[in-house]
C-alpha cells in the first residue's frame, strides 16, 4: 500500500486562508506548477529558499508514493522592470547593456540557475519549459479571451479587461483584495496611456523599433505579458485544472492573481486547487536588496568570499539552515544562524553515522514506531520540516544513549531506525553527507583514533599532562572522548 493512503497530509491553500486535507484530482498522481527564475542575472539566495521549499514539497510528495509531475519555468522573455509594465524587458535591458544577444543573457544565467540549484542537491522538475517556447500557446489564449470580450487591443497591445472580467468574477480572491478599493487607491487615469482602467495588465505588448525581443502576433510585432507565460505552460503540461501551484510571497499580487484571472477567462474554472507560498529572507534583519548593499550571492557563501559571513559555509549547511523554518515564515540568515546550523547539520550527520555500528540486544528501551510516526506527522502538518528536524534530534539523542550502553536497541528496530533517518534526513530533507572543513568521516575517525592510541600511551607511561592536554585540544574541536571499561570512545558535538 502507498504511503499516502495511510497519512492525512493537510496543506495551507492561500486561496481560503486555511489549512486543507490534500486531495489530488485523480488518486495517486499530483500536478504541480513553480514560478521559474527570470533569468536577466545571477540566482539570488531568496530565490533558492522559494525552489528549496518546493524541492522539499517534491521530494516529500514522492516519498508518500504519489507519482508528481513538476513543472517549474524558465522566464525568457516578457517580464518587464515593474510591475506596472513600463519600463524594458529585464532580459532585453542587460543584452543592451551588454552588447550581447538576448539569449546570451539567457543561456548564461540558466546555465548559473542549473549550476546552484545542483549544489544544494535539488531533484530536477519533471518539465522545465520557457517562455520563448510557447509563444504559440499565449497568443491562442489572448485571440480567444478577445473573442470572449474579456481583453481589448490597442495600437498592437492587448490588455486584460478586470472590470469587465469581474462583472461575474472576483479578481483579487487570492490576496483578499477587492476591486473597488483598488480602484479607489489609485490615481486617475492620466498617466494610464492605452489602459481603460489601472487594473488592466497586458497579455501582449507592441514592440516599439528599438525593443529586440519580438515576434509576429495578429496584432503586430510584440511579445507577451509576464502573466501570461505561466497560464499557457502550467495548463499545457497539467491541464486545464491542476493540484498544486507554488511560488513566492511577492508573486500572489499582481501575477497569480492575474494568472487566475487568464485562466478563468479562457477555460471557465479555476486552475489551481491549491496555491502555495513561499516567505521571504533577510540579511541580518532586513530586507535583501542590490541597492543597500545587504545582499549576498550563493557562491559567495560557498566560497567565503564576502564581507558579511566569518568564513565559508557549506552548501549543505545551507539546506540544513533554510530547513530549519517553515517555508511560510520569514527566514533571517545571519553568521551565526549559520554557525549554529553547521553545528546541528554536523551533529546529526555524525549520529547517522553512529547508528550505522550500533551493537543490537534482545529488546528496544526506545519506541521507535511512535517516533517513526511523528516524523510522518510533522511533515503531514504542511510539511512542517522545522518540527520533523526536532523529532530527527529526538532519534540523535537516543542513539547517543544507546552508543553509550544506556539505551538497548533490537535488530530489527536498529534497521527500521536506520531506514527512517536516511528516509527524511536524505530523502525527503535533501541532505548530503558532506562534512566540509573535516574531510571524509572514516577519515577523521581513523585521526582521533591515532590521537586516543597516543593519549592511552601517555596514560600508561603516567604522563597525565600530555593526556590531558589530548583530552582538552579535541574537545575545543568540538570532539569529546569517553572512558568506557570497553575503552575510549568519541563524540562529536
Amino acid at each position: 500500500m502507498q504511503l499516502y493512503k495511510s497519512q492525512r497530509l493537510q496543506v495551507y491553500n492561500s486561496l481560503t486562508g486555511k489549512k486543507e486535507d490534500f486531495e489530488p484530482l485523480n488518486e495517486g498522481y499530483i500536478g504541480m506548477y513553480v514560478c521559474g527564475p527570470t533569468v536577466y542575472s545571477n540566482v539570488h539566495l531568496g530565490n533558492c529558499r522559494t525552489f528549496m521549499s518546493f524541492d522539499m514539497i517534491f521530494r516529500y510528495l514522492r516519498h508518500l508514493g504519489y507519482k508528481v509531475r513538476y513543472v517549474r519555468n524558465i522566464t525568457d522573455a516578457g517580464h518587464l522592470e515593474n510591475d506596472a509594465e513600463e519600463g524594458e524587458d529585464k532580459i532585453a535591458k542587460k543584452a543592451r547593456l551588454e552588447q550581447i544577444e538576448p539569449m546570451e543573457v539567457v543561456q548564461r544565467y540558466t546555465v548559473d540557475f542549473h549550476e546552484i540549484l545542483d549544489k544544494f542537491n535539488f531533484l530536477p522538475p519533471s518539465i522545465e519549459p520557457t517562455a520563448t517556447g510557447h509563444i504559440i500557446e499565449q497568443i491562442e489564449i489572448i485571440k480567444d479571451i478577445l473573442e470572449k470580450g474579456l481583453a481589448y487591443e490597442v495600437n498592437g497591445s492587448v490588455y486584460f479587461d478586470v472590470n469587465k472580467f469581474n462583472q461575474e468574477n472576483h479578481y483579487g480572491k487570492l490576496s483578499g483584495r477587492k476591486l473597488e478599493d483598488m480602484i479607489s487607491n489609485t490615481r486617475e487615469l492620466t498617466a494610464q496611456g492605452e489602459k481603460r482602467n489601472p487594473q488592466d495588465f497586458a497579455l501582449w505588448k507592441r514592440a516599439e523599433p528599438q525593443h529586440i525581443m519580438r515576434w509576429p502576433s495578429p496584432w503586430g510585432d510584440g511579445f507577451p505579458g509576464w502573466h501570461l507565460e505561466c497560464t499557457a505552460m502550467s495548463t499545457k503540461y497539467l491541464g486545464e485544472t491542476f493540484d498544486i501551484h507554488g511560488g513566492g510571497m511577492d508573486l500572489k499580487f499582481p501575477h497569480h492573481e492575474c494568472e487566475i484571472a487568464q485562466a478563468e477567462a479562457h477555460f471557465g474554472c479555476p486552475p489551481v486547487r491549491y496555491w502555495l507560498h513561499a516567505n521571504m529572507l533577510t540579511l541580518n534583519g532586513k530586507k535583501m536588496a542590490k541597492s543597500t548593499g545587504n545582499n549576498i550571492l550563493p557562491n559567495e557563501i560557498f566560497s567565503g568570499e564576502n564581507k558579511i559571513f566569518s568564513k565559508a559555509f557549506s552548501p549543505a549547511v545551507v539546506r540544513f539552515f533554510m530547513m530549519q523554518a517553515h517555508y511560510t515564515s520569514i527566514l533571517d540568515l545571519s553568521n551565526d544562524a549559520l554557525e549554529a546550523s553547521e553545528k546541528g547539520y554536523k551533529r546529526l550527520m555524525d549520529s547517522f553515522e553512529t547508528l550505522k555500528k550500533l551493537e543490537v540486544s534482545d529488546n528496544t528501551d526506545f519506541d521507535i514506531g511512535r517516533w517513526k510516526q511523528s516524523c510522518y506527522d510533522a511533515m503531514n502538518d504542511d510539511f512542517n520540516s522545522p518540527v520533523l528536524i526536532a523529532q530527527l534530534f529526538e532519534a540523535v539523542k537516543h542513539i547517543n544513549q544507546i552508543r553509550e550502553g544506556k539505551e538497548k536497541i533490537g535488530k530489527a528496530d536498529l534497521e527500521l531506525l536506520i531506514e527512517t533517518m536516511h528516509a527524511f534526513v536524505f530523502d525527503v530533507l535533501g541532505l548530503e553527507n558532506k562534512q566540509e572543513g573535516i574531510g571524509d568521516s572514516a577519515l577523521l575517525a581513523g585521526v582521533v583514533d591515532v590521537l586516543i592510541g597516543l593519549r592511552n600511551d601517555a596514560r600508561s607511561n603516567k604522563d597525565f599532562a600530555t593526556s590531558d592536554k589530548i583530552r582538552d585540544q579535541l574537545l575545543d574541536l568540538g570532539i569529546q572522548l569517553k572512558d568506557g571499561k570497553d575503552g575510549t570512545s568519541f563524540i562529536i558535538s
